[in-house]
């Protein structure tokens, strides 16, 4: 299976979505802080359906220690700027997915 990483969200309806999503299939999901949101509010709960509890969700404090806890793994950055496309791609089991912000997308840090 793979995770899903989400760098600085800021839509806490589309992070309650993922959050259901991950508790659904398996993934693991990590939050880049800063957040847009704090996770207790009642929109990422209604978008997440109150799966929060069946998803596997990590914090980390900012982009530094997210690299840090993915060391040896490959990252995917999906973006509008990629030179590659998902299809053309070849991924494996522990591989990660990163999304930037929802209204700037993510960035070369």
């Amino acid at each position: 299976m793979f995770d899903i990483a989400l760098y600085e969200p800021e839509i806490a309806p589309n992070t309650g979505n993922i959050i259901r999503l991950c508790a659904n299939c398996g993934a693991n999901l990590h939050l880049i802080e800063p957040l847009g949101f704090d996770l207790e509010e009642k929109k990422v709960r209604r978008a997440g359906l109150d799966y929060h509890d069946l998803a596997r969700v990590t914090r980390h404090a900012n982009y530094a220690a997210f690299i840090d806890a993915m060391a040896g793994r490959r990252i995917f950055a999906c973006t509008t700027k990629a030179t590659q496309y998902h299809t053309q791609a070849t991924f494996a089991p522990g591989d990660v997915l990163l999304f930037g912000p929802e209204t700037r997308g993510y960035r070369r840090i």
